[in-house]
Formats: structure tokens, C-alpha cells, sequence
């Protein structure tokens, strides 16, 4: 992971972590997620057009990710 991408890291994953967790209630979905979204972020960095705040973007791909989860894994009742 080059140093840029640490910071970002450091500065944003908490954030990543807890707001996910604030919708699934799962820490380890939540782990997951924030692991996700950071490699989707990495993927796709080159989308990133500066338009809005990068945490607003990491957002984004974070509530997609949870989707995708969702779907993928949804709640039995």
C-alpha cells in the first residue's frame, strides 16, 4: 500500500468503520465492508473526479458495498 493511500486509510477508515456499523450492527460485516470499500476505492480512484469530498465518495462506494452484502446475504426471519 503506497503512503497515500495510508493516510487516506488513517484518516477515513475509522469513519468507514463506524458508519457501517451503525447499519449493520455486525462488527465483522463491518470489517469486511470497510476492507471492501477501501479496495473498490483503489480500483477505481481513477473515477474520482474531485467534484465532491472524498469522504462523501468513499460514502458512496461504502453504501454499495453494504447493498451488495444484503443481497447477497439477506436477514432470515
Amino acid at each position: 500500500m503506497n503512503s497515500e493511500l495510508e493516510n487516506y486509510y488513517r484518516e477515513y477508515g475509522k469513519k468507514v468503520y463506524l458508519f457501517l456499523m451503525s447499519l449493520s450492527g455486525d462488527s465483522d460485516i463491518s470489517e469486511e465492508l470497510t476492507q471492501e470499500t477501501f479496495y473498490q476505492a483503489v480500483r477505481s480512484i481513477h473515477r474520482f473526479d474531485g467534484s465532491c469530498k472524498l469522504s462523501t465518495w468513499l460514502c458512496a462506494i461504502e453504501k454499495n458495498q453494504l447493498r451488495s452484502y444484503q443481497r447477497k446475504h439477506p436477514i432470515k426471519e
